[in-house]
This record gives structure tokens, C-alpha cells and sequence, in this order.
């Protein structure tokens, strides 16, 4: 009832802005422009030809501008009309049309717009895109910043479900020239607003090459080591048992993971369908609670290694563990793109780059989980609840081990062994991730570097364990072979 009442009432937005739209078009005024103007709207029309050198418009400037308003600007290029001219060469009409209030633009984001101010503009019926030189656009305010994220946003029509657009990023950069002021540079025509979320600081973009490579040279490590000990583990398959194919389980959503991440920038760019980033987010989320999952599930049986006195027997138990590492990832994933789908899609991630006494901001895409809620339940909720469990499992295991090597009095070659097997097993399946809890203040910046590196690296740590499980396997059968042997000799 709720969403029908808000579509209506989009519906009537849109209709009422285009309405205005084409009246503005169509009106009939001597003289080079004309202004007109209502407590909460502002609008101007102006006749251009093709020997248009540029307009620069100012609130300052303006009629009837209201001293008590924030001042804006939006400054025109001569690009503007080249492509216009081409197909009408005719006399041609550029509006503009500023709201002051942004009741007419609703927006779900938990966000706030700058001074609640909307500025757009329309050169013809036509559409104005992927100009050379920008549209600039500036906001002044009065407010301080400090602790909301800034981003300069345009009005995408038909992008939304509940509503007759959405506000996105696509084709502008942030730049902050003062603190009084934002400024906005857009390659396109539109509607503009300056977005303001409450998030911590944003990153900063000297940190992206770096964190970038590692990520990218990491995670194909990590790729190729899944995939060989994948080969491994079936070139001697008659020798594994139930733990060595939980390993692979892991080993498998480790790879998928890697996979997923490496492409979701890429399907992040304003050319590729949003359908297919919002596909590739729920997969990549998907892969991610696999992989924790798996993690927990390494935890489990662990324990029950442990506890059951290495003897343990389930009937079923790798398929019914299957069930839970891959089944219920599924389940919440695909509930969740029943329940609300545009949790999934381009996640904008903030970076400033500060130049003297003036600071730029910029955005970089990937596909991921857009909504802050289900991103702290079914990201941050669900691998802190699997990192403790796991920190859990490995205290419990080093006190189990310390029990059985002070039973047996002696150096405990086997115990030593067995502390290092679950520092090495439980370690690096959970406690690096633990990690992601320590941005803020001055652990970002090592935390960002440490998890990177770590956990890119996740799957070649697991590829070294495996091969020193195998290695170990190995000498212990030939040790076992050499004292037959050598009890057969004195028989």
C-alpha cells in the first residue's frame, strides 16, 4: 500500500517537472532570456545559437535572486552546443531549473542533499552527454562538513523501483576548492545536487595504487594455488579423507571468491548494464559468506576432532556439511534479492585527494552490497560472529593439546605438533579476517595494508599448509615403512 502510494506520488514529481519542462521549451519571450520564478523554484530560458561562446550564470547575478538563499553557479562550456548544432541548426533553447527544496527528488539513502538544493538543466528535448569539457557546478553553504561524505550526484530517471529516479555519481567529480564551497564538474546534463551521507573519513587517493596492486597481484597468487592444490587433492584422491575434502570445500569458495572480486570493478563501469553488477554483488556476496562459513565449518570440525579423541564418525557428514557451507549462503542471499535487490549494485567508495589548501573528491565502483544495514548484519555481523567462534575453538584446542602433553610427561613431539597444526588451521581460517574491525582512528592505515596483504594471500597460505600436510603425511608413511621393514629384518 505504502510503495503504491509512493509511486503515485513519484509519478505526479515526474510529470509535474517534465510538464514544466516542455513549457519552458515551447514559451514564446522577446529578448535573449527570461526568469521566471515561485517561493521554491527558479527558472530560466535562454536563446543559443551555434556560435555559442559559453555562459556563466551566478545567483548573485540573477533576478529576484533572495539574499537570504545560499549562493550556486553553473558554468555552460562552448562545447555544449556542437553536437546540437550538427543535427538542428536552428535556433536552440537551454533552461535551467533550480529547486530549493528536494521534495520533488525523494531519496532512500538515509542521506541529506547540500543546502536541499536541486540545480538542472536541459539544452532542447535532446540529451547532452560525454562532453569533453565539463559543466561546472558550484554550491556555497554556511555548514561544516566535517564527518559526512560529499558526493556530487545527478538525477537518473527510470533507475529506481519505488521511485521515478535515483541520484547517482555517474560522470562527476567532487572537488572542494574551499570550505565554504563545493564543486561539482559533470561531463552531461541534468539535474545536480551535492549528496551528504554521515561515514567516516573518506580514503585517501594516493592509497588506491598501491592497495589496488596488492589486491590484484594477491588474489592471482592466491587463484593459482587454489587451483593447484584443486589438481592436487584429485591427483590423490584415493588418500583423502573426510578433513582433507572440507579443506577443498574451502580451497573451492576461496577461488570463487577471488575470482568475483577481481571482476568487480570492471563491471562497475557506467558502460556495463547495472543488472549484470547487481548479479555479480550477490554473487561476490554470496562467495564471501561461503568462504566464512567454511571457515566455521573448519572450526566445527576441528572440535570435533579434538573432543571425540581423533574418533569421530557421522554418517553423511561432508555432505551434510556441504548442505550448511554452500546451502545457507544461498538462502540468504537469494532471500535477500527477494526481499530487496537494490541492496545489490555499483558501491561507491569515497577518496579525497588533497592539493595546498584545497581538497578534491573522486569515487571509485565496485559491485557490492549497497545497503549500510545488510552490509553490517550479513558482512560485518556475520564474519565477527566467525572470527570469534573460530579464536574460540583455538583457545579451547591449545588447552585440550597442553592436557594431552602434560598427560604423556615427555617433550611431546606429537602435541608440539598438534599446537602448531591448529595455530596454522584455525589462524589463518579466521583471525586475519578479524581485522576488518580495526579501521577507525590510527589503526586504518595498517589495517588496510595488513588485511589486504593477508587476506589476498588467503588462498597461497592455504596452498603451503596443504602441501606441509601432505609432506608430513608422506615422511610419517615412510617412517612407518622403514619400521616394518626393519621389524621384519630381525625377525
Amino acid at each position: 500500500m505504502e510503495v503504491a502510494h509512493q509511486k503515485r506520488t513519484s509519478t505526479n514529481f515526474a510529470e509535474l517537472i517534465h510538464g514544466l519542462e516542455c513549457r519552458l521549451l515551447n514559451a514564446t519571450f522577446k529578448g535573449y532570456n527570461v526568469t521566471l520564478q515561485t517561493r521554491i523554484i527558479q527558472t530560466l530560458a535562454f536563446k543559443l545559437g551555434c556560435d555559442f561562446a559559453g555562459l556563466s550564470l551566478n545567483s548573485d547575478a540573477l533576478e529576484w535572486a533572495s539574499q537570504a538563499r545560499a549562493r550556486h553557479a553553473m558554468q555552460f562550456p562552448t562545447e555544449l552546443t556542437q553536437e546540437a548544432c550538427k543535427t538542428r541548426p536552428k535556433e536552440l533553447r537551454l533552461i535551467c531549473i533550480y529547486f530549493f527544496k528536494a521534495r520533488f527528488f525523494p531519496n532512500d539513502n538515509h542521506s541529506s542533499l547540500l543546502n536541499n538544493y536541486v540545480l538542472g538543466a536541459q539544452l532542447g528535448h535532446g540529451h547532452v552527454n560525454n562532453l569533453k569539457e565539463p559543466i561546472n557546478i558550484s554550491f556555497w553553504h554556511n555548514q561544516s562538513l566535517e564527518g559526512y561524505m560529499i558526493t556530487c550526484v545527478f538525477w537518473k530517471e527510470g533507475a529506481s523501483k519505488r521511485h521515478w529516479g535515483l541520484w547517482s555519481p555517474e560522470g562527476c567529480r567532487t572537488e572542494q576548492p574551499s570550505p565554504s564551497q563545493v564543486l561539482c564538474r559533470c561531463n552531461h546534463l541534468s539535474y545536480f545536487a551535492v549528496l551528504m551521507q554521515l561515514s567516516p573519513a573518506p580514503l585517501p587517493a594516493e592509497l588506491l595504487a598501491p592497495l589496488t596492486y596488492i589486491s590484484l597481484v594477491g588474489c592471482s597468487i592466491s587463484i593459482v594455488a587454489s587451483l593447484l592444490t584443486i589438481l592436487l587433492h584429485f591427483h590423490a584422491r584415493k588418500q583423502s579423507n573426510f578433513t582433507t575434502r572440507i579443506h577443498m570445500n574451502l580451497h573451492a569458495s576461496v577461488l570463487l571468491l577471488n575470482v568475483t572480486f577481481l571482476l568487480s570493478p570492471t563491471l562497475a563501469m557506467p558502460s556495463v548494464p547495472g543488472s549484470a553488477c547487481m548479479a555479480l554483488a550477490a554473487i561476490l556476496h554470496y562467495m564471501l559468506l561461503s568462504c566464512l562459513t567454511w571457515m566455521a565449518i573448519e572450526g566445527f570440525n576441528l572440535y570435533l576432532l579434538l573432543g571425540r579423541v581423533y574418533n569421530v564418525y557421522i554418517r553423511r557428514y561432508v555432505l551434510k556439511l556441504c548442505a550448511v557451507g554452500w546451502g545457507v549462503p544461498a538462502f540468504l542471499v537469494l532471500l535477500l534479492l527477494a526481499i530487496k535487490s537494490s541492496a545489490y549494485g555499483r558501491h561507491t567508495i569515497p577518496l579525497s585527494d588533497s592539493q595546498g589548501n584545497s581538497t578534491s573528491f573522486q569515487n571509485m565502483s565496485i559491485c557490492w552490497v549497497r545497503s549500510p544495514g545488510v552490509h553490517r548484519v550479513l558482512v560485518m555481523g556475520y564474519g565477527g560472529l566467525t572470527s570469534l567462534f573460530n579464536l574460540v575453538v583455538l583457545a579451547w584446542a591449545l588447552w585440550a593439546l597442553r592436557r594431552l602433553k602434560a598427560r604423556e610427561k615427555a617433550p611431546g613431539t606429537r602435541a608440539c605438533r598438534d599446537t602448531v597444526t591448529v595455530l596454522g588451521l584455525t589462524v589463518l581460517l579466521g583471525t586475519t579476517w578479524a581485522l576488518a574491525f580495526f579501521s577507525f582512528g590510527i589503526f586504518l592505515l595498517p589495517q588496510l595494508f595488513l588485511f589486504t596483504i593477508f587476506n589476498s594471500l588467503y588462498g597461497f597460505f592455504l596452498f603451503l599448509w596443504f602441501c606441509s600436510r601432505r609432506c608430513r603425511a608422506e615422511a610419517e608413511a615412510e617412517a612407518e615403512m622403514e619400521a616394518f621393514s626393519s621389524s621384519q629384518m630381525l625377525q
